[in-house]
Order: structure tokens, then C-alpha cells, then sequence
């Protein structure tokens, strides 16, 4: 049966060793996904070698399976050099795809490697038929949804844009949001962008107010008690995927891909989930009429594999909940098991042969393999002397096929006369012969490669040069950021902030970010704002939501004409979705500014998104300053305080402890050291936003900063009351008058990345 995308179902299993990719593919998969040394998000993996990736790449292509190799990590500016010669020996050997986060490297791909088809990783954060849309027209050819989305969710992104989708259906589930996490980053330097993340949210959390008292304890027993034992509950951990009851709907969804997560996992892991959900995919697809069950033994062979208290079967069924949480323990448990028995041997591809072996003339050796054949000629046949040659004799050496990938399912010797060949002869026409039948079945996975100008790779040109082509794509941007003085622009998550914010001269530019309701209510509020803001001398600019799902775009798109009509002079956009929707909304790009959400690490990356129709971006967090020093920071936004948001995810902290009371709030996550992390519930879109301890604050460094020439310098307010909001623009009017030291900085504040960066 061919599934809704009229496409057989693909099984895509991880691979984080050779080993493992041989066992996944003898187990079931029809594809495996795996890392090589650099570039993929699972850094502490084993990881294959690049001789290994070349080897598995054949091996797969002879057993009919596909690669697709992982480069989903933000890549900064000089690591592009690198990825040429990275690429370049797989690309020439067929690799099937490449699985990439940064946009920066899906343009490099796309320009130096045209043949090779891109995945959108989930660390894209795609949340919907806006975003697919919008990576389809840069280039990708899959997307691998956000692990997030609802079943609905993904059959609208097929009915709407007929992507090939790859979803997770099986192993760890992320806290946050893909791609959109600094928790590992902030508190130790090890970033999940970066493939090093640490984990954090496996540790033990408990939820407070700010004077750091309890608010509410683990789900079940009473306030006293459940008060008691919250300290030390794993309040962001959540169970591991199974959606292995959910294959025919996931079918039905659109689902092209069907992908288990687990390249830190053991062979017996990778193997034995291949082979359960190998087999539940054929038995619906050859069975679609019949009732689908999955048996309670199967079940249980899944649980002993691995998982956290049990499975969840996600966000398919549900928006979140606790009973995705594992609350009393992070750790995956396992019980010993065995690779599954397709795993445990290696499967030989059968071929045919006819061996010519005649006195005076060349020995002749034919092979097929399926509708492949070749043909070697090899040594002179002598006359036998002694003892000629019989057919047991020549099978006998003829059938030994060693360490190849072939066993003979049939091989004729045609005999004539009293021959001799030696035993050394046999050994190298079989070897030729197999050798010469592996390159033809390999042939059109073979490719060209295109070799680079004799100039510099676009990555490490001179900035000057990119600066001037990315800056001047759009008219008046280049120009309004040759100013010495950067613009001051707000964000303000209070109507507080706002109002004071509107009575600093310095600032041009506001971000609301407090707007709720949809409709009149939404184009009502802005209206009030906007004229507000232009009353004072200042732009509005609306902060969109992190995250842009199905029902928050069909608001949007309802009440569109209205929110125009408000006034706002731009939008700040944080996701893909945004950009696409505004796009097609005929909003021109000086009208929208990127976010730090959408990271732009590099030149490439920069030059990608305003193709896009995305222009203005904010400097990335985990850039340092030298680094910065290598980017085209004109038409960028450099964040000079706040608090960062460390994490956004669809989880509710209140809602999983004390139940949803659809009231937006403001506590915190202590840690085991007892510092206080800030969270606040979005309960119009629904999700948390967990913020860093500390405020980042870089007005000691006003000189470094203004040497990079951004177009703006953003202060961003969250939890600040009035007065502490005025107090922040107090110390940008003394660092902005050339004072220096770190009495301009609040207390308590961080440097977050600017001076240590991150791996």
C-alpha cells in the first residue's frame, strides 16, 4: 500500500556508530540518518569517520537504502570554509540528503552541491504550512516538522504545501522547542545549537514565587506533602516517544518519514526499535483494512529497550500535559536485550555467474545482479598437465566470496576440455569480477561535483564586499546604517514599560510585546499603541509570537485588513511562519526584524534570509564579540540588555502542577543551586518562556559594541517595573556620554556570550 503521499512509508533509523548502521539496516530501516566528525547536533556520539560514511554509503546503496547525513548545527563564519571539502567526497559518492538548521548552510549546500536534496531539520522549529512554505522555496525538499505539531497540524502542512514530511515517532522528546533552547547554553557554555547540550532540563526544578517558596508540588497527594516532595522534581523532563499505535493516522496525516531518535543509544536500542516498528508499518500498509493493534508483548519489547517511566505517545494527540512529564526520575532505563534476530547476521545480496573455463583461451566470468550485468576476462586457461580441473573444484573457489557484499545464488562453470588454472587466477578474476559489479550497481549514485572558483569560497571573502551586496538588497537600509550612533529601540512586555519608554528621547523604535486577543480586540489595542507611539515621535513595531502554530495563524489571517489598519510600522518576527505570512501579506522587508530566534551566524546566512525577503535581524547571543567583529553587523540589532529568554516550550510549568487556569503569570524555576530562572505563560498561543537568572547588560562594553556599527541597540524589559525600567536608560545615557566600568551595569547582571562565547 502506498501511503497519502503516494510514496511507500519511509522507516528513517539514527545511527550514531558503523555498527549501528549496519544492524539498523538489516533490521528494517529504509533509511538511516547519521554524523560524521563535525557539524551534527549529537557532538558527544561515536560518530563515523569520514571513511566510514563513504563505506556505509555504499553498503546502504547495495541493500537499496538511502543516507542522509546531519549538518544540523549553526555553523559561525570561518566554519563554512571547512564544509567544501567536507561534503565534497560524500556528495561525489551520492549521498542522499543532508539535514541542516542553518540557513547559512542551507544556501551554501544549495550553491555548491545543486544534486543534493536538504532536509529542514526540527531544530528549523517548522510549526506550520507558512514555514514549510518557505523553506520549499529556498531550496528544501523535505521537512522534518516540529516534534510538537498535532496530527491535524501536519495534514495541513501536506493539504497546503505537499512537502515530503519526516516526523519523530519514536525516542527523547525535547522541554523546549527545537532550536529554540540557551538553557545549556546560558548556565554552562555547552550549546544545543551547537550539538553540545548538556541536558539540563533532566534535573531536578522546583517552582516558586520570587522569594523562592514552593507554589506548588508534585501532581497527586496533599498541598503539605506534594509541597515536599516537588523539591527535586523533574518538572521538565519529559517521558520518551512511542507513537507506534498512532502509525495509521500518521499515515493518513501526510507522514512520509517515520524517524526514531537515538544516535547516543546502543546498537540493541536502534536495532530492535527498527525492527517493532518495521514491522507494524508493513503489517498496516499490506493490511490497511484490517484493525490495527499492537500487541501487549510488542509494547513491553519496546519498554525494555529503553524509555523515562514509560512512553507517551506526544504532542499528536494532545497540546501538552503532565502526563508527558516523568516528574520522579530523568534517566532512560533499559533491561538487557539482544539485537533482534534480522540484526544478528549479515544479509548477503544474491547475484548470478557463469564461469567460462576453456583450454587455450581467457577464463570468462558474467554477473548479474538484478537487471545489472558485467563481464571480466582474466588469465589464459593452460592445459592441464596432471590433474585437470573438475566443476566441484572450480565452485568450490569460485563461491568464496569473503568479506564482500555478494553470495552467489547460482553460478555456472561451463567446462571444456582438460584445463588448469591456479588457484591465485580464480582469486583475481572473482575479485575484479565482483569489484567491477559493485561500481555499476553503484553508478548512479555517482556524481560530479562542481569545483569551486579559483577565488575565495563566499564564506571567506573579504566582509567588505558581502557586507555591501547582502546591505544594499534593500533600498535604505545600507544607507540608514552608516550612522556612528545606533538607533535605541524597546522591547516591553508591560504596559509600564511602554509608557515609560515613550518618555525617553533616546529611544525611535518600540516593541510591544503585551498585545492580547485576536480580531477588533488585537486591532483595537494596537491602534492605541501605535498612536501612542507616533504621538511621542516613535515607531511601533509589534513582537509577533515565538511561536506561529495552525490556530494562531487562521487569527492572524482573520484579522489582518484590521491590524493594518492600526498603524504599526513594522513587525518584529521570531519564526519562519512569520516571515512567510507577512510576506505574502505584501509587508515590504524594511517592515520586518528578524529576532534573535532566527539565527543568522554567518555571511551565507545573512545573504539566505534576505532572499527570503528578511533584511534586518538581530545579532545572534551566542556569537562573541571577535566573532562579531567577522559579520555585517549594519543592518543588524545588537541586544544590550535584558533578560534573555533561555527556553520556549509548549509544556505549562502551572498547568502540569496546579492545573491550567488560563492566567497569564509570573514565577520561577529554582535549580538545585537555588537561583530563580523567571517563566512567564503566553496563554493566548499557549506556551512558556523560561528567561536567565541574571540580565544581560553590555553598557561597559559601549566602545567594542559600537565598533561593530549595528543599526540598532535594543534594551528588552520582561519583569521591570517602572523605575527600574527609567533606572536602565540612566545608565545607557552614561555609557552613551563615554563613561566605562561596571558601575554601569545593574547588579546581578551577565555578559552572556559576548566575551566567552560558545564551542
Amino acid at each position: 500500500m502506498m501511503n497519502r503521499t503516494g510514496k511507500k512509508t519511509e522507516l528513517l533509523s539514527p545511527a550514531g556508530s558503523f555498527d549501528i548502521l549496519k544492524a539498523v539496516a538489516l533490521a528494517g530501516a529504509d533509511a538511516v540518518y547519521a554524523a560524521g566528525q563535525r557539524f551534527g547536533a549529537r557532538a558527544y556520539a561515536d560518530n563515523l569517520t569520514e571513511k566510514e560514511l563513504l563505506e556505509g554509503l555504499d553498503y546502504l546503496h547495495l541493500k537499496g537504502k538511502r543516507l542522509y547525513l546531519t549538518v544540523n548545527t549553526l555553523l559561525k563564519h570561518r566554519e563554512l570554509e571547512k564544509l567544501y571539502e567536507y561534503l565534497c567526497p560524500l556528495y561525489e559518492s551520492g549521498l542522499d540528503g543532508v539535514i541542516v538548521q542553518d540557513m547559512g548552510v542551507l544556501h551554501f549546500v544549495r550553491e555548491h552541491f545543486p544534486e543534493l536534496p536538504i532536509h529542514a531539520s526540527t531544530q528549523m522549529n517548522i510549526t506550520g504550512a507558512y514555514g514549510a512554505k518557505l523553506l520549499l522555496e529556498a531550496g528544501c525538499s523535505r521537512i522534518v516538522t516540529a516534534r510538537e505539531l498535532s496530527l491535524e497540524e501536519i495534514s495541513n502542512i501536506y493539504k497546503t504545501t505537499g512537502a515530503e514530511i519526516e516526523s519523530f515517532v519514536h525516542g527523547a522528546l525535547c522541554y523546549s522547542y527545537s532550536g529554540q533552547c540557551l538553557l545549556s547554553s546560558m548556565i554552562g557554555g555547552r550549546s544545543g545549537n551547537r550539538g553540545r547540550c548538556a541536558q539540563p532540563c533532566r534535573l531536578p526544578w522546583e517552582l516558586c514565587n520570587s522569594r523562592g517558596e514552593s507554589l506548588y508540588g508534585s501532581p497527586g497527594g496533599s498541598k503539605r506533602e506534594s509541597a515536599r516532595k516537588q523539591k527535586g522534581t523533574y518538572l521538565l523532563s519529559p517521558r520518551d516517544l512511542c507513537a507506534i499505535e498512532l502509525i495509521p493516522r500518521l499515515i493518513q496525516s501526510g507522514v512520509y518519514s517515520f524517524k526514531i531518535e537515538g544516535r547516543m543509544k546502543q546498537a540493541e536500542y536502534a536495532a530492535g526499535v527498527t525492527a517493532m516498528y518495521r514491522k507494524y508499518i508493513d503489517l498496516y500498509e499490506e493490511h490497511p483494512e484490517e484493525p490495527y493493534k499492537v500487541s501487549g508483548e510488542d509494547k513491553t519489547i519496546l519498554r525494555n529497550l529503553g524509555s523515562r517511566c514509560g512512553f507517551t505517545d506526544g504532542y499528536y494527540t494532545r497540546h501538552n500535559g503532565k502526563s508527558m512529564i516523568t516528574f520522579s526520575k530523568p534517566s532512560h532505563e533499559k533491561h538487557k536485550m539482544r539485537l533482534p534476530e534480522p540484526a544478528q547476521q549479515e544479509h548477503k545480496e544474491k547475484i548470478k555467474g557463469i564461469l567460462r573455463v576453456s583450454a587455450g583461451n581467457p577464463l570468462y566470468l558474467v554477473l548479474e545482479y538484478k537487471d545489472i550485468r558485467t563481464e571480466v576476462t582474466g588469465e589464459q586457461v593452460q592445459p592441464a598437465q596432471n590433474q585437470p580441473l573438475t566443476q566441484e573444484t572450480v565452485l568450490d573457489k569460485m563461491k568464496r566470496t569473503g568479506n564482500t557484499p555478494f553470495v552467489f545464488e547460482e553460478l555456472q562453470v561451463e567446462l571444456e576440455g582438460q584445463a588448469f588454472v591456479s588457484a591465485g587466477a580464480f582469486n583475481r578474476i572473482r575479485r575484479e569480477g565482483l569489484s567491477k559489479l559493485q561500481e555499476e550497481i553503484l553508478r548512479k549514485y555517482r556524481r560530479t561535483v562542481r569545483k569551486p572558483e579559483q577565488a575565495e569560497p563566499a564564506a571567506s571573502r573579504k566582509i567588505t564586499s558581502e557586507q555591501t551586496e547582502v546591505s544594499s538588497s534593500v533600498p535604505g537600509l545600507l544607507e540608514k546604517a552608516q550612522h556612528q550612533i545606533p538607533e535605541i529601540r524597546v522591547l516591553t512586555e508591560t504596559p509600564e514599560q511602554f509608557q515609560a519608554a515613550l518618555e525617553q528621547p533616546e529611544v525611535s523604535r518600540i516593541y510591544p510585546d503585551f498585545v492580547t486577543g485576536f480580531g477588533n480586540q488585537f486591532a483595537e489595542q494596537m491602534s492605541v499603541l501605535s498612536g501612542q507611539a507616533h504621538e511621542a515621535g516613535k515607531e511601533c513595531w509589534p513582537a509577533l509570537p515565538y511561536i506561529f502554530r495552525m490556530e494562531t495563524a487562521r487569527q492572524f489571517e482573520r484579522c489582518w485588513p484590521e491590524i493594518e489598519k492600526a498603524g504599526p510600522d513594522g513587525y518584529l518576527v521570531r519564526n519562519y511562519e512569520e516571515i512567510q505570512f507577512l510576506k505574502e501579506r505584501g509587508v515590504s522587508p524594511e517592515r520586518m526584524q528578524g529576532d534573535y530566534s532566527l539565527y543568522v551566524f554567518s555571511g551565507e546566512a545573512l545573504q539566505e534570509f534576505s532572499e527570503l525577503h528578511l533584511s534586518q535581524f538581530t545579532l545572534p547571543a551566542e556569537l562573541n564579540v571577535q566573532e562579531l567583529k567577522e559579520h555585517d553587523c549594519r543592518t543588524g540589532e545588537m541586544i544590550l540588555y535584558g533578560y534573555q529568554p533561555l527556553m520556549v516550550s509548549s509544556q505549562c510549568v502551572h498547568k502540569n502542577t496546579a492545573g491550567c487556569s488560563r492566567k497569564e503569570t509570573l514565577s520561577y524555576l529554582k535549580d538545585r543551586y537555588g537561583k530563580l530562572f523567571p517563566v512567564k505563560n503566553r496563554c493566548q498561543d499557549c506556551y512558556n518562556v523560561i528567561y536567565n537568572i541574571s540580565p544581560l547588560a553590555l553598557f561597559h562594553h559601549m566602545g567594542e559594541i559600537s565598533s561593530l556599527r549595528p543599526a540598532g541597540l535594543r534594551l528588552s524589559f520582561t519583569m521591570e517595573n517602572r523605575k527600574e525600567t527609567e533606572d536602565i536608560f540612566v545608565l545607557l545615557r552614561q555609557a552613551c556620554s563615554g563613561n566605562s566600568g561596571r558601575q554601569l551595569c545593574p547588579e546581578n547582571y551577565t555578559n552572556g556570550h559576548f566575551k566567552r562565547g560558545v564551542e
